[in-house]
């Protein structure tokens, strides 16, 4: 008997609302180096952020400036708001979810006043980063410039 493996993959929607650049455009090279891993950045147009996927919270930073997801397939994203926003200490950030709440694409995340993080942090670029490579086989990623939170499809990605 012959069964069919078909290759799961994860389709990624943006997290915010903005312009879609590079990773290599994020002034630390933590992220444009892809230290942590491979993905985008998104130049926000607002303050809020919501879930790219289906999945779990597995990390929420105590400055609220930062959240890791965990997709129902295993892939691990981190959605890292600005640069250098951490130390901002939680100020202008709220986190709407906590470690081990169930999230579906859409879902609201945190929020931030994108204006105080344009004062205070280096950078408003949000890299959103795959941060365990190893489970991707594939990543295509879509060819836009303007990116709608909870809608528009940044990257597919086929996992192993």
């Amino acid at each position: 008997m012959f069964r069919l493996f078909r290759k799961r993959e994860e389709v990624i929607v943006s997290p915010l609302t903005g312009n879609v650049r590079s990773l290599e455009n994020v002034p630390d090279p933590v992220f444009a180096q892809k230290m942590m891993g491979d993905g985008l950045a998104i130049e926000p147009t607002d303050g809020i952020v919501v879930s790219p996927i289906h999945g779990e919270v597995v990390q929420v930073f105590p400055t609220k400036h930062a959240v890791g997801l965990r997709s129902d397939q295993g892939l691990e994203i981190l959605i890292h708001v600005g640069i250098d926003t951490v130390h901002m200490q939680g100020e202008g950030f709220e986190a709407y979810v906590k470690v081990g709440d169930r999230v579906k694409a859409g879902d609201l995340l945190l929020s931030f006043d994108l204006t105080l993080v344009q004062q205070k942090a280096k950078s408003s670029l949000t890299p959103v980063v795959i941060t365990n490579g190893e489970v991707v086989n594939e990543c295509h990623r879509e060819h836009i410039e303007q990116a709608e939170r909870g809608s528009t499809v940044l990257m597919r990605v086929k996992l192993k």
